[in-house]
């Protein structure tokens, strides 16, 4: 007879703020909670430092020229937004960027200088000036995180769950308490903060690691939090395209900053390669049906190769040098405006669930996001929400649900999703998108049909214009099985 052991027990932590994602909002987030002394948790689906915000290639934007102000920051974000950014966040996050950079800065983050010991600032589409701080050329991401990983990894006060995902979230009479992981382990937390990144790697070509698949955000609408803006990815204008073991590489904003040009098939320059993203991407998807190529040439040749040596260097190992050689470029699923809806400090409509970074939607980014935004944003309220979260009160008793395996997208959904749901939309692709088997991609359509308009990153060609009526209006999904309605935030 085989020798039945008795099941292990459930492996039970108490904390006092419980991070889900360990990305630069997760890492920020658990790290401010930590130096107050506060019991953290951090759930980690991958090791430490292997996180889509480790491949970030874009830098942190903040008014810290001084012929800048937060004010035009902000101006900035708003119109590359397209008429949809909540002022109300984008005054915070353009107030509180540069205060950010100074607290990185004193945590032993070193951002690149210039000859005289200040702050290299640089140039991304946009922006009117410059205000995008980097560290490591095009590293910025991977320094960040491997620095804050270091710190929360040698937190006294830290617990690390290294390889656990989660995999529900842990509601008592309807605040969430917990999270439960798809080993059995479980969080009871006062907070819990989702800083799961976005779903951009739902689309078959993307810039994104294969993780990015909206988990934070089915995990919310599971427990009965609001998503919003899900019809608006943006997409990359320059991903590497044709070259083996590059497909999907990003090739950062930055280098058209300092010089570099998109060219069409005729060799000629076709558009302002520092225009809000929307419009680059566009401009290239129009040239490439035009010509019937697959992709548009960025010509980098006269700009500085130790400036980007990661980028230089990738593409080098591909076997393409952009020192001598065009580099070949289409647009990509990048990032995600649309998310968990959340206010100024991160608290979603779910009480004790709090959400920053890409899974987050605050309204910061509007229809499209300002380039460097982004990491600015996981700082900024990444902060916000774990001095907030903090702040619940203690956790009422219960027991834990079971963890269930979470649903994966099949290579047919994903393809699917950038046929019907890329860059150009109709009714009828969106419609075909409706009844697809991951939750995540019925629920994009159904926000993408609501809006019949072209904005920003989403393109309707049955509906080619703008509508000034839905200005500042955003979908949103409240209830399961409900659909999305217009919600006006300021």
């Amino acid at each position: 007879m085989p020798v039945r052991y008795p099941p292990m027990p459930r492996e039970r932590i108490e904390a006092e703020i419980a991070v889900v994602g360990a990305g630069a909002a997760g890492l920020f987030a658990a790290l401010t909670a930590a130096r107050t002394g506060a019991r953290v948790a951090l759930v980690s689906a991958t090791p430490l430092a292997h996180t889509a915000s480790y491949w970030a290639q874009g830098g942190i934007a903040a008014a810290l020229a001084m012929d800048d102000s937060p004010d035009q920051h902000r101006e900035d974000t708003e119109r590359a937004g397209r008429g949809l950014v909540r002022a109300s966040a984008a005054a915070v996050l353009c107030r509180e960027a540069p205060r950010t950079v100074t607290v990185l800065e004193r945590l032993g983050v070193r951002f690149d200088a210039d000859r005289h010991g200040n702050l290299a600032l640089g140039l991304e589409g946009g922006h009117s000036h410059r205000r995008v701080v980097h560290a490591g050329g095009s590293a910025t991401g991977r320094r960040v995180v491997r620095h804050l990983s270091a710190l929360v990894a040698g937190s006294p006060t830290t617990v690390i769950l290294e390889g656990s995902r989660a995999a529900a979230l842990w509601t008592v009479d309807g605040r969430c308490v917990g999270v439960v992981c798809e080993d059995g382990r479980t969080v009871r937390a006062r907070g819990v903060v989702l800083a799961t990144g976005g779903a951009a790697a739902l689309w078959s070509r993307t810039t994104n690691p294969p993780g990015s698949l909206g988990i934070g955000l089915l995990l919310a609408r599971e427990a009965g939090a609001a998503l919003a803006d899900l019809e608006f990815t943006q997409f990359h204008p320059t991903a590497v395209t044709g070259i083996t073991g590059r497909e999907g590489f990003l090739v950062t904003e930055a280098i058209r900053g300092e010089g570099a040009r998109l060219l069409d098939a005729s060799g000629e320059r076709f558009v302002d390669e520092l225009a809000p993203r929307d419009e680059v991407a566009r401009a290239i998807w129009d040239r490439m049906a035009e010509s019937g190529r697959a992709s548009v040439d960025l010509d980098m040749r006269a700009v500085d190769p130790m400036l980007f040596p990661n980028v230089v260097g990738a593409l080098q190992e591909a076997g393409l040098d952009p020192t001598r050689d065009l580099v070949p470029v289409a647009p990509a699923a990048h990032y995600g405006m649309g998310g968990i809806v959340s206010d100024l400090d991160g608290a979603t409509t779910l009480p004790g669930l709090y959400a920053v970074g890409e899974s987050a939607c605050t309204g910061l980014h509007g229809a499209n996001r300002l380039a460097s935004n982004s990491l600015s944003e996981c700082f900024v309220f990444g902060a916000r929400a774990a001095r907030a979260a903090l702040s619940e009160p203690s956790v009422p008793p219960g027991d834990p649900p079971a963890p269930r395996p979470l649903p994966v997208p099949s290579r047919a959904s994903r393809e699917a999703l950038w046929r019907d749901a890329g860059l150009i939309r109709t009714r009828e692709g969106l419609e075909r998108l409706r009844d697809d088997p991951y939750p995540l991609v019925g629920l994009i359509a159904a926000h993408a049909l609501l809006r019949t308009e072209t904005r920003g990153a989403h393109m309707r060609a049955d509906f080619p214009r703008t509508d000034a009526a839905l200005d500042l209006h955003h979908s949103v999904s409240r209830a399961p099985g409900a659909p999305p309605v217009y919600e006006r935030w300021t």
